[in-house]
């Protein structure tokens, strides 16, 4: 459905039923679409099996209600005849079958550039309702095969008395193997997944793409002759003319970074995530019915009480930063003046993220290669309200819940690539890396020692290197329960385990101060992504991460902020955070960062992938190849031995509150089938 019939439809659909509802914005309906057995009705323990429930959330804010106003553009967008601005969210539930048998907690696990983190087995036990609910709303739809389904948002698109905005864009453009077409706006996290702003003209005369190998380098211009407003995918150079693809003769190098700045049209109105979020959850919270009279999808069987009896918000990657502007922007408040979160796991992602802004561009990254200018790093940093000097900037994420007590309990989970590539220890030490801040009472953080972005195994073809397959899935499952249980019946979880300046387990990136083994074979540069104070222009507010941009933007001082990372051991693992049986008990170097080689900007960070340096078996191999670490046979001697060190990690683990009994045992009959050491 295009645009604009979608605000036909709604139009109509707000008209019919105007005098059936007051004046103020709300969930006004949920559409029920589909409902299926869940795992074809496996029984999730005592709880039973669950069902699985398909639909859409109708929702319109008014934009003159004080909870809004912060919306960027609000004003802008087109308003149905009560003064209403509208949207529609595709959303996704499980619950039990039985909904008697459920613990009461909602736990809405935020989709990831409109895909769907799967359910925990463990917690659907516990009886968790779960709940994906779309939010961004440059999310493209997706095909109907099997896995492939993206939940996306439909929101208007600004205008100034009907007349189209325009604006300048600054696009980034990377690729990881030699490609001839990119959409023209949506970045190297973002693919063709995502909706490009159009370019108000197809001539690129007076326009300048520039390319570069790494992010300080000088831009130099690619001739207009040899780049198009255009799609080459099926047809050669130049192409079929294409307002939102960009095409580029001899096809988009992997060594360069490319950038265009140009001129967009018709901004979306992305905020209205933020509402979304909130009202759905809100709805679910509180009420048994929609606007419409259709029964709200948690009260099934014989219920008539809303059983949700708390509330808890997962954003993984981007949506963690989307959960820190969230709470910053007061939209854990809804328009009752109610808390909507009582619990938040904000899951790799220590940024805050570019909904709020015009011609605004949620999937950026802002790494140390990619997107490097793009806002979303800027201060305030940290969780409480401190004072950032070097930008003069007063604020913090909790300043607005906590004026209005609102404030949810709070995880912050990390892995080490948050430290090099998002700037994290800003969030947790003053600008100039010298002293650590105290972090608030309702707030956890733990950072996952010697872990990647997302732990997987594969040779990265940026780097040559095998990444880094960690996992983190056992640890983040036991702090997820801890949370339910912080939340539901007031049971502290486990203290912060994180680096400190304090412990010395925070420091700075060169070589010989993070301590850095001279791994034969392994480059070391230090490289971390520095934070430089940029200025975005008048119509741009720092503090709220809102407005409307210049670009592209001032660099008013380079590298103004100090970035720190954890300090690690002999091996070259990290000696600070939660250090997992596979730290613990390592059969390598396990890594959160690694550096592109040569044909790929070579030196810089290689995006979110870390790398696994095994460990060699023998000694004589050790010494014949120069490696400083010990050998798993000077380690572990026998695979017996080996199997008994990760049974003792696993069960201090469990004592400590990181792992679970029955992931304490997989963990160990993993250890026993393994091949390590054996004859």
């Amino acid at each position: 459905m295009t645009f604009r019939p979608f605000l036909r439809f709604l139009f109509c659909l707000s008209s019919g039923v105007s005098l059936f509802f007051p004046a103020q914005a709300r969930l006004v309906k949920l559409v029920i679409t589909r409902t299926e057995p869940y795992e074809a009705g496996k029984s999730m323990g005592a709880v039973g099996s669950y069902e699985r429930v398909f639909g859409q959330a109708y929702g319109e804010v008014d934009p003159n209600l004080s909870q809004n106003k912060i919306i960027q553009d609000i004003q802008l967008a087109p308003k149905n005849a009560r003064g209403m601005v509208e949207y529609i969210s595709d959303f996704v539930m499980l619950r039990p079958t039985d909904m008697s048998k459920s613990n009461g907690l909602l736990f809405l696990s935020l989709p990831n550039r409109g895909g769907m983190s799967p359910a925990d087995t463990v917690l659907l036990k516990r009886g968790y309702v779960y709940l994906w609910s779309a939010w961004q709303g440059d999310v493209l739809p997706s095909d109907d095969s099997p896995g492939s389904k993206r939940l996306t948002m439909m929101v208007p698109v600004a205008t100034e008395n009907g007349n189209e905005i325009t604006g300048k864009v600054r696009a980034d453009l990377e690729v990881v193997t030699p490609t001839k077409t990119l959409n023209l706006s949506s970045g190297a996290f973002s693919g063709m997944t995502h909706k490009s702003y159009e370019t108000v003209s197809l001539d690129n005369t007076g326009l300048v793409l520039t390319r570069r190998v790494h992010e300080a380098d000088e831009r130099m211009p690619v001739p207009n002759s040899d780049w198009a407003f255009a799609d080459c995918t099926t047809v050669p150079f130049p192409g079929t003319p294409s307002t939102t693809k960009i095409s580029l003769k001899d096809g988009f190098d992997p060594n360069y970074i490319y950038e265009l700045v140009y001129t967009a049209k018709n901004p979306l109105v992305l905020g209205l995530g933020f509402a979304s979020i909130r009202d759905i959850t809100s709805f679910l919270r509180h009420e048994s019915t929609d606007e419409a009279g259709s029964q709200s999808p948690v009260l099934t069987g014989n219920l008539r009480t809303v059983p949700i009896r708390a509330t808890v918000m997962q954003g993984i990657s981007q949506c963690s930063n989307f959960i820190r502007s969230f709470l910053q922007l007061g939209f854990n408040q809804d328009e009752k003046g109610q808390p909507v979160f009582d619990g938040i796991d904000a899951h790799i992602g220590p940024r805050r993220i570019t909904l709020n802004i015009r011609f605004g561009r949620p999937g950026g990254g802002g790494m140390q290669h990619e997107d490097h200018r793009f806002p979303g790093t800027d201060a305030p940093f940290t969780w409480d309200t401190t004072t950032d000097p070097i930008s003069g900037i007063t604020g913090g994420m909790l300043e607005t819940c906590g004026q209005t007590n609102t404030c949810p309990k709070i995880m912050q989970t990390l892995t080490s690539t948050e430290y090099r590539q998002s700037r994290a220890s800003l969030t947790t030490t003053d600008s100039y890396g010298k002293k650590d801040l105290i972090i608030p009472d309702n707030v956890r953080i733990y950072l996952f020692a010697g872990t990647q972005h997302s732990p997987f195994s594969a040779v990265d073809p940026v780097t040559g290197f095998t990444t880094d397959h960690n996992p983190v899935q056992y640890g983040l499952r036991a702090l997820l329960i801890a949370l339910e249980q912080w939340v539901m019946a007031g049971k502290q979880p486990p203290a912060s385990a994180y680096p400190t300046i304090s412990a010395k387990t925070l420091v700075a990136p060169a070589q010989k101060s993070s301590g850095w083994p001279a791994i034969p074979g392994v480059p070391y540069n230090g490289r971390v992504n520095q934070v430089s104070v940029l200025d975005f222009g008048p119509g741009y507010q720092q503090k709220y991460l809102s407005g409307i941009l210049q670009e592209p933007p001032n660099v008013v001082k380079e590298n103004a902020y100090t970035v720190l990372i954890p300090k690690v051991d002999q091996d070259g693992n990290e000696m600070a955070g939660i250090r997992n049986t596979t730290i613990r008990v390592p059969l390598g170097t396990y890594t959160g960062w690694s550096l592109r080689r040569a044909g790929y900007g070579e030196g810089d960070l290689a995006s979110l992938n870390g790398m696994f340096i095994p460990f060699k078996k023998t000694k004589a191999e050790r010494i014949t190849a120069g490696d400083p670490r010990l050998s798993l046979e000077e380690r572990y001697g026998t695979h017996d031995a080996y199997v008994v060190a990760v049974q003792k990690a696993a069960n201090d683990l469990v004592k400590e509150g990181f792992m679970l009994p029955e992931d304490a045992q997989a963990e160990v009959d993993q250890a026993a089938k393994s091949d390590v050491l054996k004859k």
